[in-house]
């Protein structure tokens, strides 16, 4: 029942309640810079095989898969951060603008880059680029190939189309005032990831190579409405783009994955239980029901592994055994809540200063891996102890300084640029003001994300 509050002479504000002052922002999100920092070393030791090189330590990956522990930690950095600064300004068409100058230019670079320099047969770029160009740069373009059916260009690409979905879905729960229904949305998706297992269809609609051009078509056709829409930052424009776009997120997660529908599942429902704890910090959400959500989600993640994670099933979530995927996913969470308890402590500055760089390491470990295999062809294998720790050194070393450039040279400059093209369209087509705000980290200091 909703009290209405009668209509009475307006009280005088309340004083401002004293509170000690908070730490540095640098300081405050610090913990999410150094998570996004292991998870990119994660990732990248997992495809370099670095398990492979250590002595007994070869039997760990069918214990623990390091690349999908290191992407849902990626998946839980997002969804805690990327809520908050969509509900910062409380503006679609920025933040749409802010997202795609963050993510496109330094995906570009790297396939270009790649390109140019890894030779055919050796190239990283998978040969479906080739030899169906048009119909790869537009899924690949989209950032939906994961879902449409037509591979990434780069594979790592493949954890992009998920976080370009939950940003539709987000947009579009924003839009409709649902936004702050985190935890039941996050229980929802956990629950069908439960129940349905591997029953949700497997490339439902793109059963061919006709179906798959027809689908990507489709697609394009639907997200350009839904940005132009978007960007005229008209209300009600803006309410039929960001619901477009969250229809055909949801369409494509219910009938066309490429994984097995209790990955799929399970990837929403934990970027969303990282929200929940993003509401539960800042004082928006009661402990109760948010400890609750985020319980039954690590709960749902472990047992759908234990359950579902077996047989083709592995095929199709790159995991050697279920005990890989259920123990990632509990260590990915384990460590994330480790790291806020400990949120208003410092973090070294090498791992803070790694996940600054992370989406280019993310992006560039592969590239970078191809390249030194082929300049190694033709000389004796590197082996024994000592040489493969050279190898892995200079690895991560020429990795970090290659991300390091990216992040200086790509990132930075193009992230400004979507700040003017921001000005430059609220200056044109002057955007209504925004309502209420949220807490939210202060702009300069949200890391940026994406994996």
């Amino acid at each position: 029942m909703k009290l209405v509050k009668p209509r009475s002479a307006p009280a005088s504000p309340p004083e401002p309640s004293k509170s000690p002052p908070e730490p540095p922002a640098s300081a405050r999100l610090g913990w999410l810079d150094a998570l996004r920092g292991v998870a990119a070393l994660a990732v990248a030791m997992h495809h370099f095989g670095l398990l492979g090189k250590i002595p007994h330590a070869d039997r760990v990956p069918r214990q623990l898969d390091l690349g999908f522990f290191g992407v849902m930690l990626f998946f839980l950095v997002s969804g805690y951060i990327i809520p908050a600064s969509l509900e910062r300004r409380g503006d679609v068409r920025a933040f749409w603008t802010g997202r795609l100058f963050r993510i496109y230019p330094a995906v570009a670079v790297t396939i270009v880059a790649s390109l140019l320099v890894l030779p055919r047969g050796g190239q990283i770029v998978q040969s479906f680029p080739f030899d169906h160009p048009v119909l790869s740069l537009a899924a690949n373009g989209l950032l939906l190939q994961d879902l449409v059916g037509v591979p990434s260009a780069i594979g790592v690409m493949w954890s992009l189309t998920y976080e370009m979905v939950f940003y539709y879905f987000v947009c579009a729960l924003f839009v409709r005032g649902w936004h702050r229904n985190s935890a039941p949305i996050a229980v929802g998706f956990a629950s069908v990831a439960l129940v349905l297992g591997t029953w949700l269809p497997i490339g439902g609609i793109s059963v061919d190579l006709a179906a798959t051009r027809h689908l990507v078509a489709v697609a394009g056709i639907v997200v350009l409405m839904a940005m132009a829409c978007i960007a005229t930052a008209r209300p009600d424009l803006t309410r039929w783009g960001a619901l477009l776009l969250g229809g055909l997120g949801l369409v494509l997660i219910t009938v066309n994955n490429r994984s097995t529908g209790f990955e799929t599942m399970l990837i929403f429902a934990t970027m969303f239980a990282g929200t929940v704890l993003y509401r539960l910090e800042h004082g928006l959400l009661d402990r109760l029901p948010a400890l609750l959500c985020c319980a039954f989600v690590v709960v749902a993640g472990v047992t759908v592994g234990y359950l579902y994670n077996r047989d083709t099933a592995l095929w199709h979530t790159w995991t050697p055994s279920w005990q890989s995927f259920s123990l990632a996913y509990l260590a990915a969470w384990a460590l994330f809540a480790a790291a806020m308890l400990l949120r208003r402590r410092r973090f070294p500055r090498w791992l803070s200063g790694l996940g600054t760089i992370s989406f280019s390491v993310y992006l560039l470990h592969g590239p970078l891996m191809y390249f030194v295999g082929w300049r190694l062809q033709g000389y004796p294998p590197i082996v024994g102890p000592t040489g493969q720790a050279a190898l892995t050194l200079g690895y991560l070393g020429a990795l970090v300084v290659l991300s390091y450039l990216s992040y200086r040279l790509v990132e930075i400059p193009f992230q400004r640029l979507g700040r003017r093209v921001v000005r430059a369209l609220d200056r044109r087509f002057p955007a209504p003001a925004p309502g209420p705000r949220e807490p939210a980290p202060r702009p300069e200091a949200v890391p940026a994300a994406g994996v």
